[in-house]
Formats: structure tokens, C-alpha cells, sequence
């Protein structure tokens, strides 16, 4: 049976553990291909590199994996990824593992997340895992979830334009199983650190905390809390409000007359 072709980034960079252990749970079982940045691109979303050149190395990669590190953001990399390094398009894009929840409103920033609403919009699908734990994930235990993941997908297609974002609880934590999930409303907001330059100028670090908000017990955010693995299936095909767009397109073109 032909294997799947899946290209593999994140936004933690192309050294970091996480997307070691993404490789090693789906090597055998896909032809892969990774490509990643060669430096962090955390909170980049759907960023872009538009004022320096982008370069694209290859990477020595285990098990003979085609691998390259990419002076870009997630989007970069799938997107000349699909543009110049695979001779055809993938049967789908991965990325992770992340260090961090990109629950809730969170998967607003996410680079992870980014990642694979690139390739959406090149309707190619795609999954994004996280771990909510951000110092010391317990990437062993996630591997045995990821291919049965991918292999759903792959079985059970998503609707065009849609990605699964998929968040795994801490490591303190006992998965009690996985759950489709709706998106929840928490996220991380800024929490600036205040430098004093020696001239005497003030600086920043951008910072930042958990703002929490009543969540609706089935959201992901919630599950999270209560140990399930969340996979929310996220929509971007399409981002008009048809709602409003019906309610005041007669009165909002009328005042303009």
C-alpha cells in the first residue's frame, strides 16, 4: 500500500524535541519530508519574511529523512516547501510538537497553528499538536496518539478548508482520552517586563499569562483541565459573518447612496 506523503514543521524550530518525536511517531508509516525554521518563530501565525532573503539548508535528518531548515516562519516553510523542495503535494502537513497550549483564542497567534492554515489554503490538511506543558512536556507519552491522529484524517477527510488543532494536557496530568472539542475562549495576553536601558530609556519583553474566561464545558480549554487530549476542528475557508451580512447589507449600502 502507497504511503502518505506528509510534511512535517513547527514553530519551535527544526532542533527542537517536539518535532523529533512527531518524526518518530510517524516514521514507517509516511513518506515524510521536513522542513522547519532554523531559529524559534513562536506567535508568527500566518506571518511572512517580506524585508530579508530566505534561504533554505539542508538538514542531516535520521533514517535518511529529507530535511531542511528554513530562515522563515512556519508559513514560509510550507509554503517553499510546496513551492520549490516537494516535487508533489502533500497528503497532508503536520506541526508540533509545540511547547505551550495553542487552546482557546490562542490559535489566533500560533505559529504551530500557522503552519497548517498555510496549507489549507493550498487544500492540503492538516493537524497541529501542542502540549499545554511548556518546560518539560512528556513527549513519550503523546507519540502513541499521533499516527492513530493522522490515520483518521487521512481515512475520514476534513472538510476543505478546515484544520484539526490538537492540544494535549500537562504531563502531571493522566490522559483520560480524546475528545472532539469545540474552541474555547481563553488565551494568552501580554504581560510586559519593563528594562531600563543604560542611556535610560525603558525597553520591554513582551511577557505573558493565561487569561482565563468562563468556558463552555465542551470546549477545549475545559477538557484540557480535566485531563482529555482536544482536537477542535478549525475553520478558515471561509471567514465571512453571514449572519451580519444579511441583518445590514440593505440599510449599511443604503446609507452610502
Amino acid at each position: 500500500m502507497k504511503k502518505p506523503k506528509i510534511l512535517i514543521t513547527n514553530d519551535d524550530g527544526i532542533e527542537a524535541k517536539g518535532i523529533w518525536h512527531l518524526w518518530n511517531a510517524l516514521k514507517g508509516k509516511a513518506d515524510l519530508t521536513v522542513v522547519a525554521p532554523a531559529s524559534e518563530k513562536s506567535g508568527t501565525s500566518l506571518g511572512l519574511t517580506l524585508r530579508s532573503p530566505i534561504t533554505l539548508n539542508p538538514f542531516k535528518w535520521e533514517g535518511g529523512t529529507s530535511a531542511w531548515k528554513v530562515t522563515g516562519t512556519p508559513a514560509d516553510c510550507v509554503r517553499f516547501g510546496m513551492r520549490i523542495l516537494l516535487e508533489e503535494k502533500p497528503d497532508l502537513i503536520v506541526s508540533g510538537i509545540n511547547y505551550g497550549s495553542n487552546a482557546g483564542r490562542g490559535v489566533l497567534y500560533s505559529g504551530t497553528v500557522g503552519g497548517v492554515i498555510e496549507g489549507a489554503l493550498r487544500n492540503v490538511p492538516g493537524i497541529a499538536f501542542s502540549s499545554t506543558s511548556m518546560t518539560d512536556p512528556n513527549f513519550e507519552a503523546i507519540e502513541p496518539y499521533i499516527f492513530p491522529l493522522v490515520e483518521n484524517v487521512l481515512n475520514h477527510p476534513l472538510s476543505s478548508g478546515t484544520i484539526l488543532n490538537v492540544n494535549f494536557p500537562s504531563h502531571q496530568k493522566e490522559f483520560k482520552g480524546i475528545k472532539l472539542a469545540r474552541q474555547g475562549k481563553g488565551m494568552w495576553i501580554e504581560k510586559p517586563d519593563e528594562r531600563i536601558h543604560p542611556d535610560g530609556d525603558a525597553y520591554y519583553w513582551h511577557g505573558g499569562e493565561w487569561e482565563h474566561h468562563p468556558e463552555h464545558e465542551e470546549s477545549d480549554v475545559a477538557l484540557l483541565e480535566n485531563g482529555f487530549i482536544t482536537a477542535v476542528p478549525i475553520h478558515i475557508d471561509q471567514l465571512t459573518d453571514y449572519k451580519f451580512l444579511e441583518r445590514r447589507k440593505e440599510d449599511f449600502e443604503a446609507y452610502f447612496k
